[in-house]
């Protein structure tokens, strides 16, 4: 349900050919294999979800049920952003990690919705968001803990060269930082075996990428 979190020796150091502006985006064909695996990472979560029994079903305004929603919604701006950096990310260790962000919480986003359609809920619900959580009433604009704000994306979608590696490390330790806020959480007030056990598995894998963003982090500074 969960990609493998990623380590330091899984990077495809093969060199990209820089284009005309001195970048080495993927190729469009890379661009439309990572879109199959992001498809296959959802249907895969999908699947797990529906192989689960259910023993009991969560209400709309259970923690559950909110910590489904709004991590749907914190993980797909991973994705999103994660999309900018493989297309055009400079340093081929980077374009790799959006990669591995981008597959594992897509296929987490399947197995999510998956429970809400198991629990007959909605993929919205009547409470505003990060209810769920005893700080929720901290959220400002919408945004949930480390998510990025509309300038950020716009100016990660705009970056050129190295600095698109350099924001987009960034924006993740901090998305990063603050979804493992939200699994913590969850974790502190569920008993749902099912939630706990992908919560559990999300909190080790965002751990992990968070050292490797650390250390590209200092790569990307030259």
């Amino acid at each position: 349900m969960t990609a493998p979190a990623t380590t330091d020796n899984e990077y495809d150091d093969t060199p990209a050919v820089p284009d005309e502006d001195g970048r080495a985006p993927a190729s469009r064909y890379g661009v439309l294999a990572l879109a199959v695996m992001v498809v296959v990472g959802l249907l895969l979560g999908y699947a797990g979800g529906l192989l689960t029994p259910r023993l009991t079903r969560p209400g709309d305004a259970s923690v559950e049920a909110g910590f489904a929603r709004d991590m749907t919604t914190h993980h797909a701006q991973a994705v999103e952003m994660s999309l900018i950096a493989y297309r055009s990310a400079t340093l081929p260790e980077v374009r790799q990690i959006a990669v591995d962000i981008a597959t594992g919480q897509q296929g987490e986003i399947g197995a999510m919705q998956t429970w809400l359609r198991e629990w007959d809920l909605s993929p919205t619900g009547s409470q505003p968001p990060m209810s769920w959580m005893s700080d929720g009433a901290t959220v400002k604009n919408g945004l949930m803990p480390g998510m990025a704000t509309p300038q950020q994306m716009t100016a990660l979608r705009d970056a050129k060269g190295i600095e698109v590696d350099r924001q987009f490390l960034a924006l993740m330790y901090d998305h990063h930082l603050g979804g493992i806020h939200m699994i913590d959480a969850a974790l502190g007030e569920t008993d749902n075996d099912e939630v706990l056990r992908v919560a559990r598995t999300m909190k080790a894998t965002q751990q992990t990428e968070l050292n490797n963003l650390r250390q590209l982090q200092a790569q990307a500074k030259g």
